[in-house]
């Protein structure tokens, strides 16, 4: 693992419950021939961002199952449903306390890879005022981030579906943009956008 990269953690948001998606769990829907959330997961931990944690909720033993054999740690959200910034906060929560920053992934995102991810990184890295980093393409702010642990006191104030980037507009003086291209963007909200990047992958 890069010297560099060894007080960066990652976080992976899994803890979902998929509404637009109907009955099915999209983060346990196979994907190139293995389950989506298992993408992201791999990449975090390809990176070299360490710990790795994932943020379970919503079908968790089906989210634990799709990660079996990964280097992760797990982490229970019970108030998942209760938005998006409960996912999150749970996983600042569980890193360590020498942690500098930390990605934060989602699992839904299985087109980002850890070069770019590490290239994100290296952006945060290099710029010593900077309190995050965001992957930008066509003029909108992406996904994964990286957050600084100047920031974890004020996510640990996030309520509701609220994210990081709520924060990270009320600073975008210390926000490092990194260009990227479209895989940042595409997740898979709905069946549609499910079977889009399917054929991605193929």
């Amino acid at each position: 693992m890069p010297a560099t990269l060894t007080r960066i953690a990652a976080i992976v948001l899994a803890a979902g419950r998929s509404s637009r998606m109907g009955p099915a769990n999209k983060l346990v829907a196979d994907l190139g021939g293995k389950p989506m959330v298992r993408h992201a997961a791999e990449a975090a931990i390809d990176s070299g961002a360490s710990p790795v944690v994932v943020v379970c909720g919503h079908e968790e033993p089906a989210v634990r199952a799709a990660l079996a054999g990964l280097d992760v740690r797990f982490v229970s959200n019970p108030a998942h449903a209760e938005g998006l910034s409960t996912s999150l906060k749970a996983g600042i929560a569980a890193l360590p306390e020498e942690t500098d920053g930390v990605v934060v992934m989602l699992g839904d995102m299985p087109l980002v890879r850890a070069a770019f991810i590490r290239r994100l990184v290296a952006a945060f890295e290099a710029e010593p005022g900077g309190l995050a980093a965001v992957p930008i393409h066509d003029g909108d702010w992406g996904n994964p981030v990286v957050i600084a642990r100047a920031l974890f006191a004020d996510v640990a104030g996030l309520t509701g579906d609220a994210g990081a980037r709520k924060l990270l507009e009320q600073r975008k003086d210390t926000v490092i943009e990194v260009p990227a291209d479209d895989s940042v963007m595409l997740d898979a909200d709905t069946p549609d956008a499910l079977e889009a990047l399917r054929r991605r992958q193929q």
